[in-house]
């Protein structure tokens, strides 16, 4: 469940709007929007038996995001076009999303076949 900040210790509220200021300088408005994808469960990583992964994430939207890490890439329209084109920005809500979850350890986890996995990278699933 979310954690309401009205059962929270003033001590730990502090420290939570510490963290919450230095993820909104660092990474600008797209920090809210990750907190409230973590929020709402949005982020998977799918892994195979042959050992590869790779992140889905839902977007505000409903749309699902094909992320990839290891290269730090999100084929969302913002990652394109304040990261790739722009270059005013370190990465998009999606992909701040998946470290968030990483972090906190609360990524949530798929396993998929090898056939699925060669589908889910090849694109082939999005519609």
């Amino acid at each position: 469940p979310p954690l309401s900040l009205l059962t929270v210790p003033d001590d730990l509220c502090n420290n939570y709007v510490i963290l919450f200021s230095s993820l909104k300088f660092v990474f600008g408005p797209c920090a809210l929007q990750a907190l409230d994808l973590v929020d709402q469960q949005s982020v998977n990583c799918l892994t195979s038996p042959s050992g590869r992964s790779v992140f889905q994430v839902t977007g505000a939207s409903g749309r699902l995001y094909t992320c990839f890490v290891s290269c730090h890439y999100c084929p969302c329209p913002a990652f394109t076009y304040t990261v790739l084109h722009r270059n005013i920005g370190l990465l998009c809500k999606h992909l701040l999303a998946i470290y968030l979850c990483g972090a906190m350890a609360v990524t949530q986890q798929e396993s998929v076949s090898d056939q699925q996995m060669t589908v889910i990278l090849s694109g082939a699933h999005a519609s």
